[in-house]
């Protein structure tokens, strides 16, 4: 059932209802919660004490802004949407590729609306490459590289253009020079939010911008901010503001019987280590790569091998019938070798003794539905700090890089600026929840279930 705040009149006929979401990449419930008691994002503050609402909510498995933003998108868990990491393994091969919005095989929120016939203007949504076309406006996210395939629409891909539009900052600057990084993010940020209020002033019921920037500011300076850095924490203090005062000018903008929602997919902590589970597969025998080979999947010498990892903590049994040259039985050998795994991972301790491995999933314990044979056999869940990697080759088990934020599980956020019914379990939870605020029905097959009610 929806609020009756959606139900405004006009010469008593019903309005069509309209929502707009912000989305803040990585943002921590903890950190906003920080920022909000020290005065330090006023708009938000505001926007609470008139009958906001900010809620802590859980990320998906494995906690990878991709996996994330398919789970908000679809309302489902991987093992239905089919998203399950950055890379991938292409079916009965070891070869890798890139997963896109090609890629899903759940309903979307986008195709709902369609099917609605509702006007959407989508903007940078992780997950949204390649564009579809839509009722409105969709301009495609991070995995698009060329301006000229951000967007189906040739007028609106004009506009980019004209107005100097940045897919997403350049990560590469951090590894250099910290401050370059800054400034290419600060301009970027420009960009992102030229575009926001251009949009958002075109016909639609459903608005989404999605900011990425505050992920790329905590990969690479969340340990300056965390110790108080005398250069790098204001300045990265005052990317916050700038948020939030992008969050007051939105508000501003909107019609008050909008509502407003934001939300991020994941939270985020310091590094103290970057682990690379392929050592630690190697060291313990369960992982050969050939002799001379490159850092490649396919480079691993899968007649020795029993299992291996993808970013970040997926371990794949090495499974035959599965596996192009499995070495694994099924049946009672795979359920053997998923318990040694199991084993091996939460005994790995760090150099000062603490434990890397806070769990070990099995893949039945978190994914159902028609992708979940895609899936990994066991999902390695870190304890906050511990950063897990896929590189092959790494020289030693536990290292440090420019990195120095990695994201966590159990601290994402959502805000709405009115109250909602029931606080969310997990991202899913957030496409029935806005499909019932659209007075949408809800198909079947999603995971998540509606705030709106208690």
């Amino acid at each position: 059932m929806a609020f009756g705040f959606l139900k405004g009149l006009r010469g008593g006929a019903a309005r069509t209802p309209r929502v707009a979401v912000i989305g803040l990449d990585g943002t921590p419930h903890s950190f906003l919660q920080r920022l909000v008691g020290e005065g330090a994002m006023p708009n938000l503050a505001r926007m609470l004490q008139e009958g906001g609402t900010l809620e802590r909510m859980d990320s998906v498995y494995p906690t990878v802004s991709s996996v994330a933003w398919a789970s908000f998108m679809t309302g489902a868990n991987p093992g239905r949407h089919n998203i399950f990491g950055f890379v991938e393994r292409k079916p009965r091969t070891y070869d890798l590729y890139f997963p896109n919005a090609a890629s899903l095989k759940a309903p979307t929120l986008w195709q709902h609306l369609n099917e609605h016939r509702r006007r959407m203007v989508v903007i940078n949504v992780p997950v949204t490459y390649p564009t579809r076309e839509v009722q409105g406006v969709m301009v495609g996210c991070f995995l698009c590289t060329d301006i000229e395939k951000i967007s189906t629409d040739a007028a609106v891909v004009r506009w980019l253009k004209e107005h100097g539009y940045r897919i997403d900052a350049e990560t590469r600057l951090a590894q250099r020079d910290k401050g370059e990084f800054l400034s290419d993010l600060r301009t970027t940020l420009d960009r992102r939010e030229e575009a926001l209020f251009h949009f958002l002033r075109e016909p639609w019921d459903y608005f989404q911008c999605h900011i990425m920037e505050t992920d790329r500011l905590q990969h690479f300076l969340w340990e300056e901010m965390e110790q108080g850095d005398a250069r790098f924490a204001p300045e990265f203090m005052q990317i916050y503001r700038r948020v939030d005062d992008i969050l007051g000018r939105v508000r501003r903008e909107l019609p008050p019987e909008v509502p407003l929602l934001v939300l991020s997919d994941h939270g985020f902590c310091g590094i103290r280590h970057e682990v690379y589970l392929n050592r630690h597969l190697t060291d313990e025998g369960f992982l050969k790569m050939r002799p001379g080979s490159s850092e490649l999947l396919s480079d691993i010498d899968a007649a020795a091998t029993t299992a291996y990892s993808l970013i970040p903590g997926r371990v794949y049994v090495n499974l035959k019938g599965r596996e192009p040259a499995g070495t694994v039985e099924p049946g009672a050998p795979y359920q053997e070798m998923r318990e040694r795994l199991r084993t091996s991972l939460l005994a790995l301790r760090d150099p000062e003794g603490r434990q890397v491995i806070e769990q070990v999933l099995r893949r039945e314990e978190i994914y159902s539905g028609v992708a979940a044979d895609a899936a990994p056999d066991l999902v390695a869940v870190p304890a906050d700090g511990f950063d897990l990697k896929g590189r092959f080759r790494a020289p030693s088990l536990f290292q440090r890089s420019h990195l120095n934020g990695m994201h966590t599980f159990h601290d994402s956020m959502l805000f709405c600026d009115r109250p909602l019914g029931s606080a969310p379990g997990s991202i899913v939870d957030v496409l029935p929840t806005l499909l019932d605020l659209m007075e949408l029905p809800r198909p079947e097959g999603i995971d998540g279930r509606s705030l709106l009610t208690r």
